[in-house]
């Protein structure tokens, strides 16, 4: 795989012809694509839970009625017990986390609890999305399911990350290749 082929930063939309319950209607933002395989969160499944029922499960403290409506989301089959904030950089360096990844789009995924006790405190970075589990591809699969026609790629969006209502993430994200959403049929074809 040449790096013109990594979709690393890119939001995989799932076209509705797709055969997957996992991923239904959903888009993927890939955190990490190369030769071994892919690495990827969904965006748009929010799950029965809130921040609320998340901070209890952890002991941490929260008096934030609003952060703890804020929705928890299911990024994908694999292990569904492992916990991420999805979260834009914060410009302030001086915010570190125990466990965090910077990306060049300026997004960060964080993986250590002293993320959420600094939410629930009203600290930390206000754009952020709470997933559990994740999606992930061995090498030479998602390729695959690329020229089946099974997932559409464009480059992600902080914008449909953090702004775009969940329900409305798939049809904006497929806007963004200049794709009318109800032009899409769920018959994939092969010229």
């Amino acid at each position: 795989m040449s790096t013109s082929d990594n979709l690393r930063g890119h939001f995989l939309i799932a076209m509705p012809g797709l055969n997957d319950p996992n991923f239904d209607h959903t888009v993927t933002y890939l955190l990490e694509h190369n030769s071994g395989g892919a690495f990827g969160l969904i965006v748009n499944r929010p799950i029965d839970l809130d921040m609320g029922d998340i901070l209890s499960q952890l002991n941490i403290a929260s008096f934030n009625p609003e952060f703890n409506a804020r929705p928890v989301m299911v990024g994908g089959p694999v292990q569904p017990e492992r916990g991420f904030v999805l979260h834009r950089t914060d410009a302030d360096e001086s915010a570190q986390w125990a466990n965090t990844a910077r990306f060049d789009d300026g997004i960060s995924i964080t993986t250590s609890p002293d993320i959420l006790a600094a939410l629930a405190e009203g600290s930390g970075p206000a754009d952020m999305l709470f997933i559990l589990g994740y999606a992930g591809w061995d090498a030479g699969q998602l390729e695959h399911e690329l020229s089946e026609n099974a997932w559409l790629s464009v480059a992600a969006t902080p914008e449909i990350l953090f702004d775009v209502p969940l329900q409305d993430r798939w049809d904006a994200s497929t806007r963004l290749l200049g794709i009318d959403p109800m032009a899409i049929s769920p018959d994939a074809g092969h010229a």
